[in-house]
């Protein structure tokens, strides 16, 4: 076997590099060098391409027995980890043409509140709520777990609330404020998403955050503690209010559809989907699509006409709510995304387009 050039130091080197830099990942894989993920753009650090050996290093140096075993046995795992006082990373180990791969993800030591995060103030009131579910969604890299820690803390530092957390892994750790906070972590403390949420129906919850509905029985559960009187806190990897509403439809079997339509039309208080999307000229910016439950919305659920809740959404604006497609306009008319990034994340490019080509005619008739 050759020698790995590489040692721990060189891991600690690089999440300094990380944590000095506010990359938000680290991507560590054989034939090339060290990368770091700022502000949306991967970015390769001076240093030779890496070798299995030098990943065996730094797999060794963060990863527990029991977390190389799993990686034995599945193939991959996540995890944990803290970095000294420093910061935490949220971890992926997995195994790639045979070899080791490692994306080390920085999870930020400071919980931001909803201003900063960049919700509008409206949104609080959803948090006083004692039932119903509020659905966080977006891409992987959008900021949910930035958007739901921030929801948490405002309740545990304004209410008096137990709150049950169930994550894979626990990323931002909550201290006791007015609430009491409970956080389960799937794999060590609890064997699922779904049983750890059967399990806190006994345990005197008021507010429930399920850090994934990844599958039919986590999504039943989850509405089902909505429905009998708790607030539900919930992420899926969705963009838009629609394809939402219709991913936890489908994913259930076709005779049950009818039933869940008019479940999800009583419970769900809000869908806030979000983006997360290069700065000009430097930084990252998020972008929502928020859509707030109404009498009218919940009726075009139950008759399965989900796809024409777009227009209820963009008529309420003095509801709060938004299209995603109008925040990533309005972000660009004001400088602060370029028009590549706004083409790239439209849900509708075609409509987009020609509505950007119209606000540059009105700004060049206009000079």
């Amino acid at each position: 076997m050759v020698a790995s050039k590489m040692t721990v130091n060189d891991m600690n080197r690089l999440l300094n590099t990380v944590v000095n830099r506010n990359a938000s990942d680290l991507h560590l894989s054989v034939g090339r060098p060290p990368s770091v993920r700022m502000n949306g753009r991967l970015i390769s650090l001076k240093a030779d391409p890496l070798t299995n050996e030098d990943m065996q290093v730094f797999m060794k140096s963060i990863a527990s027995e029991k977390h190389q075993e799993d990686l034995r046995e599945a193939g991959s795992v996540d995890f944990g980890f803290s970095f000294e006082d420093k910061a935490r990373f949220r971890v992926s180990l997995f195994k790639q043409r045979g070899n080791i791969g490692l994306v080390l993800r920085l999870i930020p030591n400071e919980i931001l509140p909803l201003e900063k995060v960049g919700l509008p103030h409206h949104i609080k009131t959803l948090l006083t709520r004692t039932k119903g579910l509020i659905l966080v969604t977006g891409p992987t890299g959008s900021g949910k777990s930035t958007t739901l820690a921030g929801m948490i803390d405002y309740i545990n530092v304004e209410m008096d609330r137990h709150i049950i957390t169930v994550e894979d892994p626990i990323e931002f750790y909550h201290e006791h404020k007015k609430s009491i906070i409970t956080q389960r972590e799937v794999g060590k403390d609890v064997t699922t998403f779904a049983e750890a949420i059967r399990r806190a129906l006994r345990q005197d919850p008021d507010i429930i955050l399920v850090g994934e509905m990844r599958d039919l029985e986590t999504i039943s559960a989850a509405i089902s503690a909505a429905e009998t009187g708790h607030l539900v806190m919930a992420t899926l990897h969705t963009t838009g209010a629609a394809k939402t509403i219709n991913r936890i439809i489908d994913a259930f079997p076709s005779n049950e559809q009818e039933q869940i339509r008019t479940q999800l039309s009583m419970n769900v208080l809000a869908v806030i989907s979000q983006l997360l999307i290069p700065k000009e000229p430097k930084g990252r910016v998020a972008a929502f699509e928020i859509m707030m439950m109404t009498d009218a919305i919940g009726h075009k659920i139950r008759e399965n006409k989900i796809h024409t809740i777009a227009s209820d959404i963009q008529t309420a604006s003095s509801r709060g709510m938004i299209l995603m497609d109008d925040c990533l306009f309005d972000l660009f008319t004001a400088g602060v995304i370029s028009h590549t990034e706004i083409m790239r994340w439209a849900i509708k490019p075609e409509t987009l387009a020609i509505k950007v080509q119209e606000h540059r005619a009105r700004a060049g008739a206009g000079q």
